[in-house]
């Protein structure tokens, strides 16, 4: 089973698919419908189902898990956050993921701005007056740029995966959790408590993520002064920290922000993980809408 993202023209289709958005009661199903299984012909994040990509994406969380320490995330964010590697805009960012699969994603071997527009377009279709939010669906995993050699080419662990809080302990529900135990954090008394060296209702913005793609795209717009609203950049921020958005892991650290930001994200998931298909997008029929939202929320050029 495929999902058919169809190219709507605007206008008389937008109306009769249009969702009316309250701010106090978001629509979480914009009528979008959730396919059963993915193109492989097994269910969404099966991480346990028989595919040929099953063991290495065990292998990647493996050695993900271990990696993944409080101290290295830190030296990450004072690496990457110079953002002195090139400048360039975010269309040619997104030229720039055609040779970039993620191997930890069960889901989806197409190149990475195949989904991008998937993702984009089927919000699009749901929520056409969130102009916001298409964009932030086309640039939400451009930081997966990191795999390439002018950025670094740091290892898949670095770049991709399901994200979590590090500096405090990891919570059952992130995915092949066993594998944290080969962590150091994991033995020290400073990081394996439910709070860490965070406290009750900190807020997000003050915990430190898993060092990814989402980290380092939420830095690049964030340091480029994108207009995008506070929802958009915890999207990207926290699209792939499955264990608070699926699991409702880590709730203790969130404040009032967070809490409304997190219906977004709940809405953005949906299409960020089901609209992942081989059914190809026309590039140059959609690329003068997004170019003229990348126009609207970003700089020319920006500091990567």
């Amino acid at each position: 089973m495929t999902i058919l993202i169809e190219q709507p023209e605007f206008g008389v289709e937008a109306e009769e698919t249009k969702v009316p958005v309250d701010e106090k009661e978001l629509v979480l199903d914009g009528g979008f419908v959730v396919p059963q299984i993915n193109s492989f012909g097994h269910t969404f994040r099966d991480y346990d189902a028989e595919s040929e990509r099953r063991q290495g994406v065990e292998n990647f969380y493996h050695t993900n898990h271990i990696h993944q320490t409080y101290d290295f995330v830190k030296k990450m964010r004072e690496q990457y956050g110079k953002l002195d590697r090139l400048e360039m805009s975010i269309w040619e960012c997104c030229e720039l993921l055609n040779e970039v699969v993620d191997e930890s994603d069960p889901d989806l071997d197409e190149p990475q701005i195949e989904h991008l527009l998937q993702t984009a377009e089927a919000i699009r279709r749901d929520y056409p007056d969130e102009d916001w939010l298409h964009l932030t669906g086309l640039i939400h995993d451009l930081g997966k740029v990191l795999l390439l050699p002018s950025f670094g080419e740091l290892p898949q662990w670095a770049v991709v995966g399901d994200t979590f809080p590090v500096g405090c302990a990891y919570d059952e529900s992130v995915v092949h959790h066993k594998y944290f135990k080969e962590n150091a954090d994991y033995h020290n008394p400073a990081y394996n408590t439910k709070y860490g060296v965070y406290s009750e209702g900190c807020g997000l913005n003050n915990v430190m993520m898993s060092w990814g793609h989402d980290d380092y795209m939420y830095l690049v717009a964030k340091e480029n002064k994108t207009t995008l609203p506070s929802a958009g950049l915890f999207i990207i921020r926290y699209h792939s920290f499955y264990a608070l958005h699926r699991s409702g892991a880590y709730k203790h650290l969130m404040n009032e922000e967070d809490v409304e930001n997190l219906k977004w994200l709940q809405i953005f998931n949906k299409y960020d993980l089901y609209s992942k298909s081989k059914v190809r997008i026309d590039v140059e029929k959609v690329k003068p809408y997004y170019i003229s939202l990348i126009e609207k929320y970003f700089p020319a050029k920006l500091k990567w």
